[in-house]
């Protein structure tokens, strides 16, 4: 059997102060009418990913005037409730892979 080859979905993405940072996208969920995207900070060099905290950062996909873009949740009950559910998704996919 061969092994399939991981492509990581990366996006970049700027601060409001016009620092871009680059995230790997974890896992998206819809929600309440809303799609929430978990990400954590890329790095091509696998050790820097070893060095650096396992942060997630959970955002909001929001629409203004036609354009579509990634924003923080401000209110910290819904992101506590989605931050949630996206460990709870990502722990079991981890299981699902040690099992294989």
């Amino acid at each position: 059997m061969s092994e399939m080859e991981y492509t990581p979905d990366i996006l970049t993405l700027e601060d409001e102060d016009g620092n871009e940072s680059a995230f790997e996208v974890l896992d998206t969920m819809e929600l309440d009418g809303k799609t929430y995207v978990a990400l954590t900070p890329y790095f091509e060099d696998p050790e820097e990913m070893l060095e650096g905290d396992a942060e997630l950062v959970v955002l909001v996909s929001e629409e203004v005037d036609g354009e579509e873009f990634l924003a923080s949740i401000d209110d910290d009950d819904e992101y506590e409730r989605v931050g949630s559910l996206f460990l709870e998704r990502l722990a079991e996919y981890d299981e699902e892979e040690d099992e294989e």
